[in-house]
């Protein structure tokens, strides 16, 4: 009986669960029993997927950890993890069914311990040098007096009073305050937004840009600090198109915006310092440099005064200068008029000379000259032409009877033509060459009757001729048994008087000679 009832099999009575069942039960068992961890590792694989989520791990020398950052907790890490960087992990621990795996969702990082903090801070500063963001010719030098300074701060600290203080003292300035977080999760991104956010001003807007940026935050620890030491600050400080002051801190501690930054100040009141001049020590030094200026135009005018005196004892009286020169011209002026009457001589004599070469028959004999010359060449002309043109008639004759007929009787045709303009243009050159020489006869001509003496006759002169010669002295004159005197509208002849000439007695011999007729006057 026993052997016909078939026992079950050792198990088989226990309960069965679908996967979605055993999955949810393994993550409300984890998230229940250990709900908030913190986990201390070493970080490492980092990813950040597209959509903004953050994976990566956390891991000891023996297991694993994979830890998930939501995009929406990424931006509230004080610390973004890093490989190789020790850390604190906080956050929830659940399971992910689809896969069976179990994670960390972390929205807390902090690093475990000062020394690993310390190397992260070296590791990002040399991965930025090698960038060069910290390089010395990025550096631009700071405004001698800025107009406007930009202070990046929290507006609730004893930061933003002591600058406003120490620049109230030293040399008031407009100052602008851009509230931001210094210390804390928030830090970072303010601050960099902050900075591109006064860049971005527009000169002379009506928020005016700054003429330089000062971004301070009193002493704290390296934790407190951190914020300045993120990338984002540290390149938004080396973008910057305005001279940024970095006052992080106090004189012993340093971030890497101090670095990237143009002047780095021990203190925010040292920033002030360094930002503008003291305004006493400016008034004196112009007072002191006016005061020089003063004393160096006054010596420098003494020089001046003393040097012309000088030369002055070194120059000649006025009137012994003038001596001189005074003396020249009295001189000049006593011989110019002689000068000038005996140039005047000069002139009138050639003028003689010139005149009695062109007498009107010497110019008549050279018209009649030129006129038979250009007679004889015209009558030559007609027959050279002829000779010529049977000349070349012929040697056109001797060509064509050795070639060919038809070419022969074409070129005929062309150099005939040729010959016909030739004789056109010969024609015309010797019409214009006879009537340019017909004008010239006739331009002299005017020129002899206008140099001719009957010009002269017409003003009312007459011509006294001795047997067909001029007569042109009275003893010549007295001689002659007739004279002929020519006039402009004729020819009369005349017998001069052969009585001598009564004696003029002593009354006339005592009388002052007549003065010779006035050959005018210069002036």
């Amino acid at each position: 009986m026993s052997d016909l009832i078939d026992e079950p099999a050792p198990g088989r009575n226990l309960p069965e669960y679908t996967v979605s069942e055993i999955s949810g039960a393994v993550k409300r068992t984890l998230e229940g029993e250990f709900g908030r961890v913190r986990v201390r590792g070493e970080v490492g694989r980092v990813f950040r997927a597209r959509s903004g989520h953050l994976y990566f791990d956390v891991k000891d020398e023996r297991n694993v950890l994979a830890c998930t950052t939501w995009r929406g907790q990424v931006g509230a890490l004080s610390v973004e993890p890093e490989e190789g960087l020790e850390v604190v992990v906080t956050g929830r621990l659940t399971a992910f069914g689809g896969q069976s795996k179990y994670n960390l969702n972390v929205d807390e990082v902090a690093v475990a311990g000062q020394g690993a903090l310390m190397a992260l801070l070296e590791k990002r500063r040399q991965a930025l040098a090698a960038e060069g963001l910290f390089d010395a010719a990025r550096k631009r030098p700071l405004p001698f007096l800025p107009g406007v300074i930009g202070v990046v701060t929290s507006p609730s600290g004893a930061v933003i009073r002591d600058i406003l203080h120490r620049l109230r003292d030293r040399f008031p300035r407009r100052v602008l305050v851009w509230p931001a977080a210094v210390q804390g999760a928030a830090c970072a991104a303010e601050v960099a937004r902050a900075i591109r956010g006064f860049n971005a001003l527009t000169p002379g807007g009506a928020l005016p840009r700054p003429d330089l940026i000062i971004v301070a935050r009193g002493g704290g620890s390296i934790e407190d600090l951190w914020g300045f030491n993120e990338e984002i600050v540290v390149r938004a400080a080396a973008e910057s198109a305005i001279p940024l002051i970095s006052a992080v801190g106090h004189e012993t501690d340093t971030t890497l915006i101090d670095y990237a930054a143009d002047r780095r100040a021990p203190t925010p009141s040292a920033a002030a310092e360094l930002a503008v001049p003291v305004r006493l020590d400016l008034l004196s030094a112009i007072e002191a440099q006016e005061a020089r200026i003063r004393l160096c135009l006054r010596n420098a005018l003494g020089h001046r005064r003393q040097r012309l005196g000088d030369l002055a004892r070194g120059l000649p009286r006025r009137e012994t200068l003038l001596d001189g020169p005074r003396q020249r011209l009295d001189i000049l002026s006593e011989r110019l008029p002689r000068a000038l009457i005996r140039a005047v001589e000069r002139r009138r004599l050639r003028l003689f000379e010139l005149s009695g070469s062109l007498r009107p028959a010497v110019l008549a004999g050279r018209i009649a000259h030129r006129r038979a010359r250009l007679d004889d060449l015209g009558g030559r002309l007609s027959p050279a032409l002829g000779r010529g043109l049977c000349r070349q008639r012929e040697a056109w004759g001797r060509l064509s009877a050795r070639l060919v007929p038809r070419p022969l009787t074409e070129r005929i045709a062309r150099q005939r033509e040729r010959l016909t303009v030739i004789e056109l243009r010969l024609a015309r050159d010797r019409a214009a060459r006879l009537a340019s020489l017909h004008a010239r006869i006739e331009s002299h001509g005017r020129l002899l009757a206008t140099l001719g003496y009957e010009a002269t006759l017409r003003r009312g002169y007459a011509v006294v001729r001795r047997e067909g010669r001029p007569v042109t002295t009275l003893a010549a004159a007295k001689g002659a048994r007739r004279l002929e005197l020519q006039f402009a509208d004729g020819r009369l002849e005349v017998a001069p008087d052969p009585a001598p000439a009564p004696d003029p007695g002593p009354a006339a011999a005592a009388a002052p000679k007549k003065p010779p007729p006035d050959q005018g006057s210069l002036f």
